[in-house]
């Protein structure tokens, strides 16, 4: 791994995690909605679907769990809802996320988002940081066969940008996420959720930093 990040056309951020500390929100509502409907899972549990669709969280526990009084579909919508709720509380941009947009601006670097988030959350969170105006293209993996670690979501926000994938630099928090950017043959920044249990596997990207600020100082240098 090394830190001598490679020319690029474009940067795609993924959302939770890298612009918005939400991380601990979807463990919050995930939780008091799974226990509402008499499940015993903790946000210790979650940590194994980090990362992924919602849609396909949902599945996940239901498959281990299956309660019968709620579909999976009412369970993704009361999560949903509550992810709206805990958003507009609790909306904060991590260190560092607001200067390096307005660094990217300034340097009309084409900025996307690419995010397993879904439009309603997608839309909150631009809304409640106040950085709608830096994304050229915001793309949701809600409209695609299939979620992160797919790299459906990156290659689709590439083709709208018009941008070739490998002339995509990816700024990601998680495993899944890494896994997504590099499928899509893009280069992938690294910056680990702070919330995550440290993940080892997390150096399968091409670039690690500790903090956003960190990323946009090494980026100062080559640009």
């Amino acid at each position: 791994m090394t830190n001598e990040i490679a020319p690029f056309d474009a940067v795609i951020f993924d959302m939770d995690g890298v612009l918005i500390d939400s991380e601990p929100l979807w463990k919050i509502a995930m939780e008091e909605v799974f226990h509402a409907i008499g499940s015993k899972l903790t946000k210790e549990d979650f940590q194994k679907t980090v990362g992924l669709r919602l849609d396909e969280v949902v599945v996940f526990w239901h498959a281990h769990e299956g309660w019968k009084e709620v579909t999976p579909r009412e369970v993704e919508t009361k999560i949903v809802l509550r992810m709206v709720e805990l958003i507009k509380e609790n909306a904060a941009p991590l260190p560092g996320v607001v200067e390096t947009l307005q660094f990217f601006q300034e340097k009309n670097i084409k900025v996307g988002l690419a995010t397993s988030s879904y439009e309603i959350l997608i839309a909150t969170v631009l809304h409640a940081l106040a950085i709608e105006k830096y994304f050229q293209v915001c793309v949701s993996a809600e409209h695609e066969e299939f979620g992160k670690p797919h790299p459906a979501v990156y290659l689709t926000a590439a083709r709208k940008m018009d941008v070739q994938a490998t002339r995509c630099l990816v700024v990601e928090d998680s495993f899944n996420g890494v896994i997504s950017g590099k499928a899509a043959r893009m280069k992938v920044a690294c910056i680990p959720e702070k919330t995550h249990h440290p993940d080892q596997r997390l150096v399968a990207a091409d670039y690690m930093f500790e903090t956003m600020n960190d990323l946009l100082e090494n980026l100062k240098t080559r640009i």
